[in-house]
């Protein structure tokens, strides 16, 4: 008899928590019971404070939602997106969890992608035009914030080795660096007059992957989530999710994709080196130098449950790191 053993991150497909379930009103009274906070009922407060998808203003509305790909699954149910949408960092638009209003100022159309480096031809593509030679799909996938807190999150969007192809970069190519927007009049963080805190950051957010990770079938490019288009607190239009690092490495907002065979230096990396390094994988064991990454909060419920190592999705990039001596991988 066949027996199937399920991997460490997966459950059956009738307890991942349905968009439906979630956002109806018993759950959302839920959602207000568990974080204290005021959370309005769909299509009211939302749309009023503009942190819901606006669908007016984003061409790609009529996109979502997308069919989910079974293949990704989860192992606990899926935070709630009136919690989501209220918890973000966005260290552009400030540096607490409380941006989702400031994020409005993001200007989302037109919005174009410059691909260049190590390429057969750089050239410079608008996201809407992205979206018509890739496929979209939903998955269920983790996010475990550096923080020690982790929610899941149905997102929506394509792998990011068909974003790779349609680059076509040369084989000399090692890594991807992406970067994003830079833009000081609707970003405070990147006027530094008005935000002294973040006068010595180097703008723009970079980071970076290996050509191996980037052609990895769990790197997905997310254009939306919770079956709508990209809210702009989460980074829309375009973002990166590798949900086995920490979520510092899913960049926001891209604006550029280069492609390199020197190894790039990330955002925090170049802001305190001692403390995030460039592969940034979850490992419980390997602890922050400011706290513990043995568990972490989930958002939604508030309980602390252990960390898994590589979030739990081993049996898929493990692999890629075998024979790293001397390589801090995990920070």
């Amino acid at each position: 008899m066949l027996i199937k053993r399920p991997k460490g991150w997966e459950l059956s497909e009738n307890l991942a928590t349905t968009e439906e379930a979630f956002l109806n009103r018993r759950e959302l009274m839920k959602a207000v019971a568990a974080t204290g906070a005021t959370i309005a009922l769909p299509g009211m407060a939302l749309a009023k404070s503009g942190t819901g998808a606006s669908t007016s203003a984003d061409p790609s509305a009529h996109l979502y939602p997308v069919k989910r790909n079974p293949k990704f699954k989860l192992d606990r149910a899926l935070t709630p997106e009136p919690i989501n949408i209220k918890y973000n960092n966005f260290y552009e638009f400030g540096g607490t969890k409380a941006i989702s209003n400031a994020a409005q100022a993001l200007k989302i159309r037109p919005w174009s992608v410059k691909i260049d480096g190590m390429v057969e031809k750089p050239f410079r593509i608008g996201f809407d035009d992205i979206l018509k030679q890739v496929q979209l799909e939903e998955r269920l996938y983790r996010h475990r914030c550096v923080e020690a807190w982790s929610m899941t999150v149905p997102w929506s969007g394509f792998p990011l080795s068909q974003l790779v192809k349609l680059a076509r970069p040369l084989s000399s190519a090692k890594y991807i660096s992406f970067e994003t927007f830079q833009d000081p009049k609707i970003a405070p963080a990147q006027n530094p007059p008005s935000v002294p805190w973040a006068y010595a950051y180097p703008w723009p957010y970079r980071e970076g992957l290996t050509m191996a990770e980037a052609n990895n079938d769990l790197s997905f490019m997310v254009t939306g989530a919770y079956g709508k288009s990209l809210h702009k607190q989460f980074g829309a239009p375009l973002r990166l999710h590798v949900p086995w690092k920490y979520g510092f490495k899913s960049i926001k907002s891209i604006v550029r994709i280069t492609f390199t065979d020197k190894r790039p230096v990330s955002f925090w990396e170049a802001v305190q080196a001692r403390e995030y390094g460039f592969w940034a994988n979850v490992n419980p064991k390997v602890s922050h130098p400011r706290w513990s990454q043995a568990t972490e909060r989930v958002l939604g419920t508030n309980k602390r449950v252990p960390t898994l190592l590589y979030n739990g999705y081993g049996e898929w990039v493990a692999h890629m790191y075998k024979g790293m001596k001397g390589e801090k991988l995990f920070m």
